[in-house]
């Protein structure tokens, strides 16, 4: 019985959601008519169908809208069968922003979620689409409604990715715009339109370069260092040290895009070092946590697999040039 929920929203156009079910459960059979959700296929794959559906419904009571992710999330997290339930896991929104709810969507993200609350410094690190930096800005904002803190700054890296930032035309901050780009983006996409622009020129919203980071101590703030794949470790560790009292840092990166030339990525470094310092935590993210388009996913799974590959293939050559040497009598 699909009761307490819109069944147009619920079911959405062209009843997407029976056709998202189908794709998870191409063995049982979904018909929806009036209230009722009919299930017709193998006994044990209809429970486990039925298991799926009624958690899918539950989260509609709890938090609104179902996307199709959540219908691959929640089947996958009932298959799996541990910890709390999905509609538990997914349902809490962070914030609420022009009538849409802002929440984690896979168990990782609720984990990574639930570190920035329990944890004064959180690495978020991952691939490409896993939510790190939207997340971590949802938190900042309510933060800043809650009035946990009394400033948001946004900081990453201008970093070149195989082009010289005099290429660009302009002014210095024309120049340096591109960079933070994505980070103004953000914030638009997490407050009225209205009201970014008035919080960005009293600075109780700051978006700068890491490089205007140095000889500061930023107190009462919650901090976001986005693209940490690209600070060096000496940059890494001028971040960490701005942290002030009140302060809340999350740092976000993937250290698999870096686009540092020559030297270590300060994330990857950093991992090496701070690991298993009190109050200070790594989540990891991964493809499963992915929640752009089916295929990133897939294309993040292709890359690891190929690098996992050259990797061994990489060894395999220089144990192969060892024998070699070996027998020539040239290794010592």
């Amino acid at each position: 019985m699909l009761t307490g929920v819109d069944l147009a929203s619920f079911l959405g156009h062209r009843d997407q959601l029976i056709a998202d079910l189908e794709a998870q459960h191409p063995r049982v059979g979904f018909h929806a008519r009036d209230q009722v959700l009919t299930m017709r296929g193998p006994a044990d794959e209809v429970l486990a169908a039925e298991a799926v559906v009624r958690e899918i419904l539950q989260l509609a009571r709890l938090g609104g809208a179902v996307s199709r992710h959540d219908v691959k999330e929640v089947t996958r997290m009932v298959h799996e069968g541990n910890g709390p339930t999905a509609a538990q896991v997914l349902s809490e929104p962070i914030l609420t922003v022009r009538g849409h709810a802002v929440r984690a969507q896979t168990r990782g993200q609720r984990a990574y979620v639930d570190a920035i609350d329990e944890h004064t410094i959180v690495f978020g690190i991952g691939p490409a689409g896993t939510g790190k930096t939207y997340l971590a800005m949802a938190k900042a904002v309510q933060a800043l409604q809650r009035r946990e803190v009394a400033k948001i700054i946004l900081t990453r890296p201008a970093v070149e990715a195989g082009e010289r930032l005099g290429y660009l035309p302009g002014t210095l901050e024309d120049k340096i715009d591109p960079y933070l780009r994505p980070l103004f983006d953000a914030v638009g996409s997490m407050m009225d339109p209205d009201v970014v622009p008035k919080l960005l020129a009293s600075g109780t919203i700051e978006v700068a370069p890491l490089a205007y980071m140095r000889g500061r101590t930023l107190n009462e703030s919650f901090v976001i260092l986005d693209e940490a794949q690209n600070t060096t470790p000496e940059q890494m560790k001028m971040f960490l040290t701005r942290l002030g009292y009140g302060s809340k840092m999350v740092v976000t990166g993937d250290v698999t895009q870096a686009d540092l030339p020559i030297a270590a990525s300060g994330l990857r470094v950093v991992n090496r070092i701070l690991r298993g310092v009190e109050d200070i935590h790594f989540a990891e993210l991964d493809s499963d946590d992915i929640v752009r388009h089916n295929l990133v996913s897939r294309i993040v799974d292709a890359y690891s697999d190929y690098e996992r590959s050259g990797q061994e293939r990489s060894g395999q050559d220089r144990s192969g040039q060892d024998r070699t040497a070996q027998q020539r009598g040239d290794a010592p």
